[in-house]
């Protein structure tokens, strides 16, 4: 008899954990758009290597099989480095490394799109017209970080070169991504198709109401997932900012 539940007990083990690894193993395509907002503040002048950003995922992401990421999953990443440059200028490397939600977690490997304050995240979310807010908010015009419209009461979200998308309740919004290769963000996978984007519009690349700041690299180069911000100043995030991370790939 012992032996039998010695020999239940090492199965159910070993079912656990081949499940567990199952979870961690899953991958989430690439080109997947994830928005994120960051809950976690970045320092250049005193964040230390190591250091772990946290952050939600602002809206729900619908995967190419038909599964989910569910709104308000955790995201965890890392402070790579930083480095001081002159007697003022500052960068700061970063990684983020998994979505986290109460089922599993999921490995991640993202570059970054735009990243925007957490005033210009606010702006987003307000309705254009101040007279609006006297009306329901799913009746609101909205602008979204980069300048796409949302008109909530009909359901539409457009920019002025004519990509149209929907608004889907609440803060969230979906259409297609517009390359927009100047700014850094030239054409690749998932640009064909609809796109959970949030606050952001379908061109938002670069980065939105952070003086000084700039994308140096956004990590779809190696390596992979390093996403690199630079300035003339130090680099001084409080929380609250918006980023749009694309996942690329493993390292």
């Amino acid at each position: 008899m012992y032996a039998r539940l010695c020999v239940a007990l090492v199965f159910c083990l070993s079912a656990i954990l081949l499940f567990s690894a199952i979870l961690l193993a899953q991958e989430i395509p690439v080109g997947t758009v994830v928005p994120v907002m960051l809950s976690s503040g970045l320092n250049a002048k005193e964040d230390e290597p190591g250091k772990k950003i946290k952050g939600s995922v602002m809206q729900e992401v619908s995967l190419p099989d038909g599964d989910k990421i569910k709104e308000r999953s955790g995201i965890t990443g890392h402070v790579v480095r930083t480095v001081q440059q002159g007697p003022s200028g500052s960068s700061i490397v970063i990684r983020f490394d998994a979505i986290e939600s109460s089922q599993r977690t999921i490995p991640l490997t993202a570059s970054l799109l735009a990243v925007a304050s957490a005033s210009n995240v606010d702006h987003a979310q307000s309705p254009i017209n101040s007279s609006s807010n006297s009306e329901p908010s799913t009746q609101w015009v909205t602008r979204q970080v980069g300048g796409d419209i949302v008109r909530r009461g009909w359901g539409k979200a457009g920019s002025s070169s004519g990509v149209v998308g929907r608004w889907v309740g609440g803060t969230s919004v979906v259409i297609k991504l517009t390359p927009n290769a100047e700014a850094g963000c030239p054409s690749g996978p998932g640009y064909d198709r609809e796109q959970a984007v949030w606050a952001f519009s379908s061109a938002a690349c670069g980065t939105y109401g952070l003086t000084n700041v700039k994308i140096a690299s956004s990590g779809s180069a190696t390596p992979l997932g390093e996403v690199v911000l630079q300035s003339t100043k130090n680099i001084l995030m409080r929380g609250g900012s918006g980023w749009l991370l694309i996942v690329v790939g493993r390292q």
